[in-house]
């Protein structure tokens, strides 16, 4: 009985209602932002991505294997991975386009890369045995 009349305590208030109420309507707008809206971009970019694909092109699969297309079928790929040893492949089981070494852009972030990596913790790591040992 007394469980009972707590309950009816709860329904009389009506903002606790609209706010609940607020957030179920919410879910599915965040469920469509956060997982399905993504995915369909995704799906997109890939499609692109394997029809701008010919002969010729380095790729990698969703396995990790590279290798060099060498032809193409109506749902396959022909792929070199080494000398005289071709595989074939489904369309969908490529990955991407490998980005060359030709690439501007590529070498910038190497560069980068190089000038504050390795100069900078060598120097932190000498300066920790130098500090330890004394």
């Amino acid at each position: 009985m007394y469980a009972l009349s707590l309950l009816a305590q709860d329904d009389s208030s009506s903002g606790g209602g609209v706010a609940q109420l607020l957030i179920l309507l919410l879910i599915p707008f965040a469920m469509y932002f956060l997982l399905i809206r993504p995915q369909r971009k995704r799906m997109k970019d890939q499609a692109r991505i394997q029809s701008s694909l010919g002969v010729g092109d380095e790729v990698i699969m969703n396995s990790g294997i590279y290798g060099f297309i060498t032809g193409e079928e109506a749902d396959r790929f022909w792929i070199e991975i080494d000398d005289d040893v071709q595989i074939r492949v489904a369309k969908a089981a490529v990955q991407g386009k490998v980005n060359t070494a030709d690439d501007p852009d590529d070498d910038d972030d190497d560069d980068d890369e190089d000038e504050d990596g390795p100069d900078s913790d060598d120097s932190d790591d000498d300066s920790d045995d130098s500090s330890g040992e004394a």
